[in-house]
């Protein structure tokens, strides 16, 4: 399983539709909204052999008002 985090820029007044259509997709398993240079912060588990890059360009990217993506690929909990 290969956990990651993906920061979400949107577009001005529309975090919290971004955020519900994430939420409505039912892929990520926490949604956070956040303060500084992203608006959303989005935690994600996929098998092994999904490609994270593909996965977020066709699941996350693919979100209306969704100005730019961030991903945080992790290696390992503590």
């Amino acid at each position: 399983m290969q956990t990651f985090f993906v920061e979400i820029k949107c577009r001005l007044g529309r975090t919290y539709s971004v955020a519900s259509a994430l939420a409505d997709r039912e892929i990520a398993s926490e949604i956070y909204s956040t303060a500084g240079h992203y608006d959303v912060l989005a935690k994600f588990h996929v098998d092994d052999d999904v490609d994270i890059g593909h996965f977020v360009a066709a699941q996350v990217q693919t979100i209306p008002d969704i100005q730019d993506t961030r991903t945080i690929i992790t290696f390992k909990a503590f």
